[in-house]
């Protein structure tokens, strides 16, 4: 299964892991068949470690999700450059529309153990590594109590599963 992600920066194309990651890939598929991250924006980014999407508008709003899926950071899959992982917060299963991807290999981010758990990746770019070295370069600041929001949007117009 392959995803198109199409951004104001350019287009970006995902090989989705079913396989190794079922319950994740079937979120990300719900969320982007249902229009959930079209004109979601990625709202952090840094530079050398990753940029985090799918969660707020451009004006900040933070959009209602569904409930939070089980962390299948156990899956073997190392988050390397240019995979795709989930975001959440400090509890393991808290993952919900958030999804990050990394701009280098952050092995320091893979399942180590249930006290260091990890991030689920579940899909890896095929195509578009310019536009994610595009994305981490942009120029990111402050905005409300967020750090590493970038200055100019960077917009998801839309996600689509093939």
């Amino acid at each position: 299964m392959i995803a198109t992600i199409v951004t104001n920066k350019g287009t970006m194309k995902v090989n989705l892991f079913e396989k190794e990651a079922p319950i994740t890939v079937e979120n990300f598929k719900k969320y982007a068949e249902e229009g959930f991250y079209d004109n979601t924006i990625f709202h952090r980014v840094i530079n050398g470690f990753m940029i985090q999407g799918g969660g707020f508008t451009k004006d900040g709003v933070q959009k209602e999700t569904q409930a939070p899926i089980k962390n299948e950071a156990k899956n073997g899959l190392s988050n390397k450059r240019g995979t795709l992982a989930m975001a959440r917060t400090n509890a393991v299963d808290s993952a919900t529309s958030q999804f990050f991807i990394n701009h280098i290999d952050n092995s320091f981010l893979d399942y180590k153990n249930d006290m260091n758990y990890g991030y689920a990746v579940f899909a890896e770019l095929t195509e578009g590594f310019e536009v994610l070295d595009e994305i981490a370069k942009v120029k990111t600041g402050t905005k409300s109590y967020f750090q590493d929001w970038p200055v100019e949007d960077v917009i998801i117009e839309k996600i689509t599963i093939e």
